[in-house]
């Protein structure tokens, strides 16, 4: 069974203090068992010394008959202490024998020094005993002197004696301790364990219900029908668990509510830490910027937003705690951006900024787009309102006196005449179809024939001009297809007037048509062989009252492409130009092939 980390550190604090108890009992042992041991050693070596003592003090010669002080060295061997006898100059007279000493040679040496250091009048009459820590080893020295009578003269006997810490005795009575504690420990360990696990699991179980909650799931609940704290932590848990859970819901709800706030929102958002590393951003950031260029994109802030100045006016808002503001402008995209601090609201501080992106290309070429209308149509209506007035003026004076003069007159003020017609209905019409309030039907209708027609229409004018006009089905005959008829042939009268218009004598026009059955799509083409469209023009050319090459003064309202692009816009359809500059160019339209079988008559 698995065994959770509390109830393991619980049984090892267990064990640890067991285990620490009988390492700190056998430390006192082993220092009470030493001073005892050492105390026995020094009181029998005294009991013995005090025998010596007495007899000495009622027989005072008592060393200066060789027979008694021989016996005596003799007698001592086996009593483990070395005797020696010294004069008043600390000469050695006697001592035991030396195959009898106990106390090696160096040991003996570093007692007799201390002795031999001692000051001898503390000595007195009474034995005196001190012991001294061995220079060699762990060892105690035990030295005990007596005063003596030799030769008429005061003498020392000195006995010297190894102390141990241990005898056999309380060797075994700490094995004993030992191997008890042992036992006790282990015999512990059982019932302490039992008891351990049952008040740890119930905890255990609480810490897998919090394990739980931290993955996100509030459903599971704890244990309460433990009694004391435990089940009160258990009911604790739960209680926390529903208001928990209630909370969540509600800030999820209320995320929800602000994410689709700040999702809806057409202008982009990206909101910065203090070190301009995003946070938050909403789906239009990463849309907003499709039109600029996507260089020098190493950094995934760079991925987010493509200009490095704007990450630098995040930097400087954040360090100078004051908003920024930045429009950036190219051909192909313009942006309005707007950058605030924010700041924390306890402690004031600058936390990070927030960055508004709006797209104001539309903006921007749509007020372009109405001041170049404004002057277009201005530019198309002052020229011939001032051929007319300059015309009109003389006439009225009375100063055109020729018949024929005044006939040249009345046709240039009518051409003049019909140019401003054409630019008003041009406009007109080109204004109804973007407003969307032109009537116009669509229904299926034969290609063949109305490309046929054309051509007989339009080779008269376009041969009078000295080009060569070809017409090629490359696909063959081609099925029906859906449109409006009359605005088709509008539609291609337009391209071929503009072919016509770019393309000098001796050049060529072609009507080309495919069919790609995959696609149910009807191609048709009109290339010329003429001058071409610059590529800076060739993304203008649908435009209004745009003219390719204006300084060659090619007559027209500049309405013709833009009427032709929304009409087959308002018909479902596409048109694209390709071009050459110096080659000619080729403007393309789709027609989409009828469902039904046959042309409506």
């Amino acid at each position: 069974m698995h065994q959770s980390t509390l109830l393991r550190r619980v049984s090892s604090l267990v064990i640890g203090a067991l285990a620490a108890s009988m390492f700190i009992a056998m430390i006192a042992f082993f220092m009470a068992g030493r001073r005892t041991t050492m105390d026995m050693e020094i009181n029998s070596a005294l009991d013995q010394n005090r025998v010596y003592y007495q007899l000495f003090e009622l027989k005072k010669d008592f060393f200066d008959n060789p027979d008694y002080s021989d016996k005596f060295f003799q007698s001592t061997s086996k009593s483990k202490q070395d005797f020696y006898l010294l004069d008043g100059n600390d000469r050695i007279i006697g001592h035991t024998p030396e195959s009898a000493l106990s106390v090696t040679k160096e040991e003996t040496e570093e007692a007799l020094q201390y002795f031999r250091d001692s000051d001898k009048t503390t000595f007195g009459k009474n034995l005196y005993h001190q012991t001294i820590d061995s220079s060699f080893g762990t060892k105690k020295l035990l030295i005990i002197v007596q005063t003596v009578t030799y030769g008429g003269e005061t003498a020392y006997l000195v006995s010297i004696t190894v102390t141990t810490a241990f005898n056999d005795v309380v060797q075994q009575f700490l094995n004993i301790l030992v191997i008890s504690t042992l036992l006790a420990g282990m015999l512990m360990m059982i019932p302490a364990y039992l008891f351990i696990r049952r008040i740890i699991l119930p905890i255990q179980s609480i810490n897998n219900v919090a394990v739980e909650y931290s993955k996100g799931n509030y459903n599971v609940r704890a244990d309460e029908s433990d009694k004391g704290e435990v089940g009160e932590l258990g009911a604790s848990f739960n209680t926390m668990a529903d208001r928990l859970s209630r909370s969540i819901s509600d800030i999820t709800t209320e995320r929800n509510r602000l994410q689709d706030i700040f999702d809806i929102i057409s202008d982009g958002i990206v909101v910065v830490d203090e070190n301009s590393n995003p946070i938050i951003v909403n789906k239009a950031i990463h849309t907003i910027f499709d039109r600029a260029e996507a260089n020098n994109m190493f950094t995934e802030r760079l991925q987010l937003i493509p200009f490095d100045e704007v990450w630098k006016d995040f930097d400087e808002c954040i360090s100078t705690e004051e908003s920024k503001n930045r429009t950036i402008l190219d051909r192909d995209y313009a942006y309005q951006i707007t950058i605030i601090p924010k700041f924390d609201d306890d402690t004031g501080e600058c936390i990070g900024a927030t960055g508004f992106f709006r797209d104001i290309y539309n903006e921007q070429r749509n007020e372009q787009f109405r001041r170049d209308y404004v002057a277009n149509i201005s530019h198309e209506l002052r020229t011939p309102l001032q051929t007319l007035r300059g015309l009109i003026e003389p006439l009225a004076d009375g100063m055109v006196k020729s018949e024929e003069d005044r006939k040249r007159y009345y046709n240039i003020i009518l051409d003049e005449t019909m140019r401003l017609s054409r630019l008003i209905t041009d406009m007109l019409e080109l204004s109804k179809l973007q407003s969307g309030t032109m009537a116009m039907k669509t229904f299926p209708f034969d290609l063949n024939n109305l490309i046929s027609d054309l051509e007989i229409k339009m080779r008269p004018i376009i041969e009078e001009a000295g080009l060569n006009f070809n017409v090629i089905f490359n696909s063959g005959h081609l099925p029906t297809v859906m449109g409006n008829p009359d605005r088709v042939e509008q539609i291609l009268i337009i391209l071929l007037d503009n072919a016509k218009k770019y393309t000098p004598p001796g050049k060529s026009i072609t009507i080309m048509t495919d069919y790609i059955e995959a696609e149910k799509k009807v191609y048709v083409s009109v290339a010329d062989t003429g001058q071409g469209i610059h590529e800076y023009d060739i993304n203008n050319i649908f435009d209004r009252f745009f003219k390719a090459d204006r300084a060659r003064g090619k007559k027209g309202t500049g309405l013709g492409l833009s009427i032709a692009k929304e009409l087959l816009t308002y018909m479902g359809e596409t048109i694209k130009v390709t071009s050459k500059y110096g080659e000619g160019s080729t403007f393309t339209f789709t027609l989409s092939k009828a469902e039904a079988g046959n042309a409506w008559e």
